[in-house]
């Protein structure tokens, strides 16, 4: 096989394998880096939390994938097409909401849902009024379906955004944070959604910084900050990546301390009655052994997982009130 033959079969895999694909992909706004050669790959039927505080290059990165804004270094495939090239071809299989969504303040729901609707060339007009009341339904808003836009609650302005980004069967669907505004149960009819779409074959990215939400949904996650992709890949290589910490309850404080000194756990928290160290990739039984042969007395032990939130903070050392 020759070079040339292996790059296009390689070229080939990677559009039937990823629904979304960059490669270097850059965008500076004077000296200021929004996006700094970030390489994603969201798998067809993922559901893929991109996530990172405000200002981390998000926002910037999905207007580069949809064809909203210029790069000014390296490539995107979306459903294996060259973007922005390729956006004709491919944005109809593309459903959106970025940013908030904006309607006709004096239009009803669906009258304004009937105007995008009519706009698309691409759809049928005579299946338009049920796949606009499916729609509405979808996303819970059918009793204010009648309401002037106007009128309506930020989270009913959110529902509606995701009513008109399914106004017809799409392929990916890319939500920048899509729960903005929503009370709890917004939220888990959101989650529930996005769940019932990736089940049907579509594949989700889902930007935003509500690392506890995503963690319930998300197949696959991406994390940025500062324009820089710092992790990406299904969400348990993500947090297995992620540093363990082990609780020890025992009397003995002191003397446990001095003993995973010897075996290298660091020590991060002391109390009277137990303390928890970083397990450093050592088993827990390992740890357990350890101490009871050191003459310590463990009254218990429990090993705690660091979740999204804790392994973005073991990454960059922030926390996600940061903005830049």
């Amino acid at each position: 096989m020759t070079a040339l033959a292996a790059v296009t079969d390689e070229t080939a895999d990677a559009a039937t394998t990823y629904a979304i694909r960059t490669v270097g992909l850059t965008r500076r706004f004077g000296s200021h880096v929004a996006v700094n050669e970030v390489g994603l790959q969201v798998p067809r039927g993922a559901i893929y939390g991109f996530l990172g505080p405000n200002g981390s290059g998000k926002t910037t990165t999905i207007r580069l994938l949809l064809g909203l804004m210029t790069a000014h270094a390296g490539s995107i495939e979306l459903l294996g097409v060259p973007m922005p090239s390729g956006a004709g071809q491919v944005l109809a299989r593309v459903g959106t909401l970025i940013e908030g969504p904006a309607f006709h303040p004096y239009l009803t729901g669906t009258q304004n849902l009937r105007r995008l609707d009519a706009f698309d060339p691409t759809t049928d007009p005579r299946t338009s009024s049920r796949r606009i009341a499916h729609a509405i339904e979808r996303v819970g808003l059918t009793s204010a379906a009648a309401k002037n836009y106007r009128r309506y609650s930020l989270g009913m302005k959110q529902r509606l955004g995701l009513a008109a980004a399914l106004l017809r069967p799409r392929d990916v669907l890319v939500l920048d944070e899509p729960t903005n505004g929503l009370d709890p149960q917004g939220t888990r009819e959101v989650r529930t959604l996005v769940r019932e779409l990736a089940a049907d074959g579509t594949t989700v990215l889902v930007s935003s910084h509500l690392l506890a939400e995503i963690e319930q949904v998300a197949t696959h996650v991406g994390i940025m900050s500062a324009g820089r992709l710092l992790r990406q890949g299904e969400l348990s290589d993500v947090l297995g990546a992620a540093a363990s910490r082990v609780r020890i309850d025992t009397p003995d404080v002191a003397g446990a301390s001095r003993l995973l000194a010897e075996i290298g756990c660091r020590v991060e928290e002391t109390a009277p009655d137990h303390l928890v160290a970083a397990m450093d990739g050592r088993p827990p039984e390992r740890i357990n052994e350890h101490l009871v042969r050191g003459g310590i007395a463990v009254r218990g032990l429990r090993v705690e997982r660091a979740g999204l939130e804790d392994f973005f903070v073991e990454l960059t050392g922030e926390g996600f009130d940061v903005v830049r």
